[in-house]
């Protein structure tokens, strides 16, 4: 399904509507505290959308066919990916604006106060940023454009939080800005005097530069320099550090921090004798997201956003062997923090004494002052009992300062549970690594102050173009619901297995067996199959003859499923629930089969796409007009004229912004397959439709995982009733069995009465 054939389907006709426009825009909208005007309420439908689609007041350049670039005054940027000025544009427009959509001939992009914060971040200038946007758009540039762009750097890059010699630095060149900063309660509370008083310190950065700017720079990087010359700065106690940074968002004083570390100045954290090897070769776009990091000889904080398979291990190792201090890699699963431990040790020549793996089953300590810690967001999270030793270790965690925090899947951040990770750990940098930077609860913009802006973010079908990711053929193929399934799905007492039903779908499952064997047996493939529904894994599974892994599989059996998964050629498919949407790496897989996924998540169908974009075959075959034109294919099994179909539609969405488009398929399998697949008797799907509705309607729900980032957005919380056994209720599956009191003094415990967030009118009835 392209772009142009959206409209096709029935019964889907609500899909397209202006309310969804709406949505998808806002995704990429400051949400915080920018009320401009002009770039207020993206409204694109009813009396607003014509004043937005109407570009006569524009004045064309007389040259304008040269230049690549619309500019409108709403904020919208459109760029001609056919323009030979268009990898400049692109790499430009990258550092200013956020990408909305980004198919093969035209990308749309957008500038918010967010992405020109991180244009300022990365040393890009108001006027630099104004004059390239004029020389590359066709147009004269819009005032309200201009004013806005003004408007919205005023503040930014004015003040830096720095860290020198173990001691925090609100530095700024500019000694006013610091003066009404200080104005403010909450940072002059929080400064730390020193024995010049009241008096700045002044400080010249190393990266002054002598002798004629002009034949060393240009006009982007003099700017950098120029800023960097002198600087004033005061002391902040570095408990204090998060409220300070709070303060100077734009809901309170306007001047959002930089967050920089000098590694090249601090002598008192040890070094980490860690370089990348020879063979460790980045590739450009690996190169120039590593050099928005390091653009001014001090490590960034902020966020670099990679495709699936492009690389992003690589960036990470080469990050943390340029600081050359301990570093702290969190990742989201047991199974992928192997993984980063094998991406240090291969990329890097890193002693194996110093990296050391922190997991449930694996308790391992460095040698020496510094080092590196690959763990889970939970292990570092988790506020329970734990044994002894796992104590120790958190303890050593907290107490150290690391000179890098590196974060894999960097979008699961923002969840509750996981921000307090940034305030346990103490760390100089933080670098955010993610291929899918959407939530669907739109707390996507907390990132900004939680770790720091988007340095790079790369363009997937550029990837794909060059050779660097696999080039992927999308497929949603169309199965229609049996009779007897349907009228059954139609029932209102069925309303809990609605999902277990069209996910059960026998013309469905016929169309799975039919995929697995034809890229098995025809083409000798590896096979992914994917089912967030623990029941259809199962069946599916069992009746296909097939190793299956989901959350309750242990980390040894996961381990030796993927190992013969990636090794022997007797195991050619497996079966994953959404263990295996983040961090998981299967670089041999290069099908994807979707039988059932969870409700509208973008970022899951993106992620999910993302376990065969790993490269395969020889470059030249991979490139443009080479031996294939698709060497990885996904498909995405959809039961018709159910809810799946709404489902399915808004799941694509962030893939077709990146430029993919799906064609649907509507016979499979073929007419001819008959009694060779599975359920092609009556009677074998009338006993399947009974195994169904006999189920526990907990038995034929989706799997909850506790990183699971878009549960509490896609779905609404409730209360349920869980069957368990009585050895469950003493302890033997991990359960705990909890007595509460009924007022009476002594024994068991009495329910907490007061809830721990309660409104500032209720608090003080009860104390």
């Amino acid at each position: 399904m392209g772009h142009g054939d959206k409209n096709e389907r029935p019964n889907k006709k609500h899909k397209s509507s202006a309310k969804d426009d709406d949505q998808r825009a806002a995704a990429f909208e400051d949400e915080d505290a920018y009320d401009v005007d002009d770039f207020g309420d993206d409204d694109r439908d009813g009396d607003g959308e014509g004043d937005k689609m109407d570009f006569t007041k524009l004045e064309l350049k007389e040259d304008h066919a040269n230049r690549p670039l619309w500019a409108c005054a709403d904020g919208r940027i459109f760029l001609e990916t056919f323009s030979p000025l268009y990898k400049q544009a692109y790499d430009f427009l990258i550092a200013i604006a956020e990408p909305v959509c980004r198919p093969e001939s035209m990308h749309e992009y957008n500038l918010t106060p967010h992405s020109l914060y991180a244009a300022v971040s990365v040393g890009l200038e108001t006027k630099t940023i104004i004059d390239v946007l004029n020389k590359l758009s066709k147009t004269k540039l819009p005032k309200e454009m201009i004013d806005f762009i003004h408007e919205s750097t005023a503040n930014y890059g004015k003040v830096k939080l720095v860290l020198k010699k173990n001691r925090y630095l609100v530095e700024s060149p500019f000694p006013e800005v610091l003066k009404r900063l200080l104005s403010d309660e909450v940072i002059s509370r929080a400064r730390i005097f020193n024995e010049g008083g009241d008096a700045f310190t002044i400080s010249r950065s190393i990266g002054e530069i002598d002798g004629t700017h002009d034949e060393l720079l240009n006009e982007a990087q003099l700017a950098a320099a120029a800023e960097e010359k002198e600087a004033h700065s005061f002391e902040i106690d570095p408990s204090q550090v998060e409220n300070v940074k709070q303060r100077c968002l734009p809901k309170a004083l306007n001047y959002p921090m930089l967050e920089e570390y000098d590694f090249r100045n601090d002598f008192i954290n040890p070094d980490l004798d860690m370089e990348l090897k020879p063979q460790a070769q980045p590739r450009p776009y690996q190169e120039k997201s590593l050099s928005k990091m390091f653009g001014n000889g001090r490590a960034r904080s902020g966020i670099i956003v990679l495709p699936c398979g492009a690389g992003k291990s690589l960036v990470g190792v080469s990050a943390a062997c340029r600081i050359k201090k301990s570093c702290l890699c969190l990742a989201t699963n047991a199974v992928s923090v192997d993984q980063w431990a094998f991406q240090f040790k291969l990329w890097s020549n890193i002693r194996d004494e110093n990296i050391c793996r922190f997991t449930s089953d694996s308790k391992e300590r460095f040698r020496g002052n510094a080092g590196v810690v690959v763990t889970t967001y939970n292990m570092i999270a988790f506020n329970g009992k734990r044994s002894e030793e796992s104590e120790k270790i958190i303890e050593e965690i907290r107490n150290r300062e690391w000179g890098l925090l590196l974060m894999d899947e960097v979008h699961v951040v923002p969840a509750h549970m996981f921000r307090k990770v940034i305030s346990i750990t103490k760390s100089h940098c933080k670098l955010g690594l993610t291929a899918t930077l959407v939530r669907e609860d739109e707390r996507i913009t907390d990132l900004n102050f939680l770790i720091g802006p988007k340095l790079y973010e790369a363009n997937w079908l550029d990837l794909v173009k060059g050779g660097f990711i696999a080039n992927v053929q999308c497929a949603e193929v169309w199965c229609p619901m049996t009779k007897e399934f349907f009228a059954e799905y139609l029932k209102k007492e069925n309303s809990k297995k609605k999902q277990a039903l069209y996910v059960m779908n026998p013309n469905k499952f016929r169309a799975c067996e039919f995929l697995i064997r034809f890229h098995e047996q025809q083409r000798g493939d590896k096979i992914i199959v994917f089912a967030d529904n623990l029941f259809a894994l199962t069946e599916y599974a069992m009746k296909l003859r097939k190793p299956m892994i989901y959350g309750a599989t242990s980390h040894i059996e996961r381990t030796k499923i993927l190992e013969a998964f990636k090794t022997s050629k007797e195991v050619n498919t497996v079966f994953l629930s959404k263990v295996g949407d983040n961090s998981i790496d299967i670089p041999e897989a290069n099908v994807i089969i979707q039988i059932s996924s969870h409700a509208g998540s973008r970022r899951q169908e993106a992620q999910r796409l993302g376990r065969i974009l790993r490269a395969k075959g020889r470059l030249q075959d991979r490139m443009v007009g080479g031996k294939e034109e698709y060497n990885a294919f996904f498909y995405s099994l959809v039961s018709t004229d159910t809810q799946e179909m709404y489902y399915s539609t808004k799941r694509q969405q962030f893939l077709i912004d990146q430029g993919y488009s799906f064609k649907v398929i509507t016979s499979l399998p073929p007419p001819d397959t008959g009694a060779e697949l599975s359920y092609h008797r009556l009677e074998d799907q009338l006993s399947l439709l009974g195994k169904v509705l006999s189920a526990g309607d907990e038995t034929v729900g989706l799997e909850t995982l506790e990183y699971d980032t878009d549960d509490i957005a896609l779905q609404k919380a409730q209360a349920r009733r869980v069957a368990g056994s009585m050895s469950a209720m003493s302890g033997a599956k991990g359960m705990v069995y909890h007595e509460f009191g009924t007022g009476q003094k002594g024994g068991a415990k009495s329910k907490p009465k007061v809830p721990p967030k309660r409104h500032q009118l209720f608090k003080k009835r009860f104390v």
